[in-house]
């Protein structure tokens, strides 16, 4: 039978039989995806307990000691003793299957999304960037169709607007200068840092809460902390390159090494900045860790073997950015295990507007999780990698920390170096405006902090105009 109302229609179809039939039989219900996570450490923002987690339908059920969830057939068990259980990292910048400078990224949303699983990252925010003459919602929907049929894992997208001078570029070329190097000497510090004092000044003049992406320089890092400082809502991303490695690369005597770290903002030629930055990160100065995963090839990367304006921009770092920084924050005594979870998932997902669906732990919240070993250790290298390219920029580099087991959605799709993944299995998650995380204190000030009219007696004296003088 049918009912139609004005604005919607409802259909119910029902069995019809005559005397003696028997309806069709039902359906077997299909089999609850449950998981069991027993014996670990589950590591939040706020606080460490030693508990069991149950999953169901990928959606966490219980968090506690020593649970036994019934009946057993059909239950995944996952060992966790002497691990830690974290929420699953989002990675806030990445570009995948990215058009530019003439060619495309080698990782597309399938192998890059693969390869973030592999190293504990169960969500990335990836960046839709319109062509010229194309609109915000246009590139918007290009790549989410592209991206739909390939996630491994979920995923969101910011919308940008770039565009860049070479003018000094031009005058470095006019030099000779025409080499990697040239990319870091036409991208000052300080013009990064200039950028950054402009976008917190007009940003708090309108109220506006900002967040700064691929925060590279100390001097721009500097911006972002006086800021905060001073109560200005406003939040930094270094990333994971940035805090791994630094721009000596650039001056490399081997040109596909060098050309291998080109990106914008270029890596900074100060070795001691990935340090300075891990400090900030670490005590809240700084607030989330992306990667700007941008891949290219020696081949791609190549297209600007004589001018350095026209190699490819972009590097690695969504399967490795848990471990560096693991290794860099937490191994080295600069972080402890809550930080780490905290710049690496739950502040993004409080100022994305995600959470607590992802970025924590707890019941209710969607089973994006990660078995994580503090005490085992990987060599990060081309040759075992994860990622289409032919070079990692942390080439060699030993990390304290590796995960074990990643879980997304409550599906397990990476243990002890095992895929269980399916292209379009991640789910594109919509993110909802103004998140409380960011906009309570905006909001406040717009209800308290208005400019009030000064009260006087009106003006009653004699009102007259200087008639403009003739030309």
């Amino acid at each position: 039978m049918m009912a139609q109302g004005n604005s919607c229609r409802k259909i119910v179809f029902m069995w019809s039989f005559d005397y003696g039939q028997t309806p069709p039989p039902a359906e077997p219900p299909m089999p609850k995806q449950r998981l069991l996570i027993k014996g670990g450490r589950v590591v939040n923002d706020d606080q460490s307990v030693e508990a069991d987690v149950y999953v169901e339908e990928g959606v966490v059920q219980e968090v506690g000691p020593n649970l036994n969830p019934k009946p057993p057939s059909g239950l995944t068990v996952l060992d966790a003793t002497n691990k830690l259980v974290i929420p699953g990292g989002i990675d806030t910048h990445t570009h995948l299957q990215f058009p530019f400078m003439g060619t495309t990224t080698k990782d597309d949303f399938y192998t890059g999304t693969k390869a973030a699983v592999a190293g504990g990252t169960t969500m990335i925010i990836d960046f839709a960037i319109p062509q010229k003459g194309c609109s915000l919602i246009e590139a918007f929907d290009k790549w989410k169709g592209w991206a739909d049929p390939k996630v491994c894992c979920d995923y969101a997208l910011h919308v940008a607007v770039t565009w860049w001078s070479d003018k000094n570029a031009k005058k470095l070329l006019a030099m000779g200068i025409t080499g990697p190097e040239g990319h870091a000497l036409s991208h000052s510090e300080d013009v990064e840092a200039e950028a950054t004092h402009r976008a917190i000044a007009i940003a708090n003049t309108v109220n506006c809460p900002l967040f700064v992406v691929h925060v590279m320089s100390k001097s721009s890092a500097r911006m972002i902390t006086n800021a905060r400082n001073e109560g200005k809502v406003v939040y930094g991303e270094p990333i994971a390159a940035g805090l791994g490695t630094d721009g000596t690369n650039y001056w490399n005597e081997d040109w596909a090494h060098a050309a291998a770290h080109v990106m914008s903002p270029p890596l900074s030629s100060d070795p001691s900045t990935p340090d300075f930055l891990m400090n900030l990160l670490a005590n809240d100065d700084l607030s989330v860790v992306g990667t700007d995963n941008c891949t290219f090839d020696t081949c791609q990367k190549a297209l600007g073997k004589d001018d350095f304006t026209k190699i490819p921009n972009g590097l690695n770092g969504v399967e490795d950015r848990m471990s560096v920084v693991w290794e860099k924050g937490v191994y080295s005594g600069k972080m402890d295990e809550n930080r780490f979870v905290a710049v690496t998932s739950t502040n993004a997902a409080k100022i994305f507007n995600l959470y607590p669906k992802k970025g924590r732990i707890a019941v209710g919240s969607d089973a994006d999780i990660v078995i994580w070993d503090p005490e085992a250790t990987r060599t990060i290298s081309a040759k075992t990698h994860h990622q289409a390219n032919n070079f990692n920029v942390f080439e060699g580099m030993v990390c304290h920390g590796v995960p074990v087991a990643t879980i997304s959605r409550g599906k397990v799709v990476y243990h002890d170096g095992v895929f269980n993944v399916t292209a379009g299995q991640g789910k594109y998650v919509s993110r909802p405006p103004f998140p409380p995380y960011v906009y309570e204190r905006v909001k406040q000030r717009e209800e308290v902090c208005q400019p009030i009219p000064v009260k006087r007696e009106p003006y009653a004296g004699v009102v007259s105009a200087t008639p403009s003088a003739p030309r």
